[in-house]
């Protein structure tokens, strides 16, 4: 584990330099004009949508009858607000990823290998369209499981608990291959997403407990989403890019220190055998 420790020290390192925190800003821009765009024509249709479900099925009278058992009837008026925004949730999510991956992280991966591994050689054992694929498949599942689990928001120490499994293994699938993908050959990524299986699902999780913090801190500010959802939508995008790029950085620094241990390996190998 001393791995991950010393590439986590070093992502907290490179997330404070200059050129990340302007990094940043990219795919942060990038999302809040696809979200601003979107939330201004679909943001009123959506909860008039919902509140008239509410109504036709009588979720109203059963979430108030909860809430009025829990002492928490004060509540009521925002429980339209906060289904809408964890209903939106997953497809920002996906759009900051994405955001991320196309303009965030070739700038990540030139920023570690040019300052840390200039002499590792580039292999290009994957591509910036199957990280796409690798993103977009895992994503899939994520959102599926995502909204199976949403009425474990009710029980805030459940729902941080599925959204750290479930960030986890998105993270470690998604992250090691975007790290990998320059460097390594393919051999050698599926070599260490196997041997190094563990300490990538440590890792995953760490970021999934991160990962699964902004939808609880909108849970836990629940009022103030009546009036500013789009604010507390654009705090949470900004957030998510944040924990990315913390993240991508983890992963590469990780993943490459453990390609350049590999190929020290096999070398050594070789030259035993000559």
């Amino acid at each position: 584990m001393r791995a991950v420790a010393n590439a986590y020290g070093r992502a907290v390192l490179s997330q404070l330099h200059v050129r990340m925190l302007v990094l940043s800003a990219m795919p942060l821009v990038l999302s809040l004009l696809l979200w601003g765009l979107l939330l201004y024509f679909g943001l009123q249709p959506l909860l008039d949508w919902l509140q008239a479900n509410f109504i036709d099925y009588e979720i109203y009278r059963t979430t108030s009858d909860w809430l009025d058992r829990l002492h928490l009837g004060f509540l009521k008026t925002v429980v339209v607000p906060f289904f809408a925004l964890l209903l939106l949730l997953p497809l920002m999510i996906l759009s900051a990823l994405l955001f991320m991956n196309i303009a965030a992280m070739p700038f990540i991966v030139r920023h570690v290998s040019g300052r840390h591994y200039p002499k590792l050689e580039q292999k290009q054992g994957g591509s910036m369209l199957g990280g796409l694929r690798a993103a977009l498949s895992s994503f899939a599942v994520f959102i599926v499981i995502w909204l199976a689990t949403l009425p474990l928001y009710i029980f805030p120490p459940l729902a941080m608990i599925s959204s750290t499994l479930l960030w986890g293994w998105l993270t470690s699938r998604v992250m090691s291959y975007d790290a990998l993908a320059d460097h390594a050959s393919e051999e050698e990524r599926r070599t260490i997403q196997r041997e190094r299986r563990r300490d990538l699902l440590v890792m995953g999780l760490v970021s999934g407990a991160m990962g699964a913090l902004p939808p609880l801190l909108m849970a836990a500010s629940a009022v103030a989403m009546v009036i500013l959802l789009p604010l507390a939508l654009a705090v949470m995008m900004w957030l998510y890019v944040l924990i990315f790029i913390f993240t991508a950085l983890w992963f590469q620094y990780y993943c490459l220190e453990a390609l350049a241990q590999l190929r020290a390996r096999e070398q050594a190998i070789i030259g035993e055998q000559a």
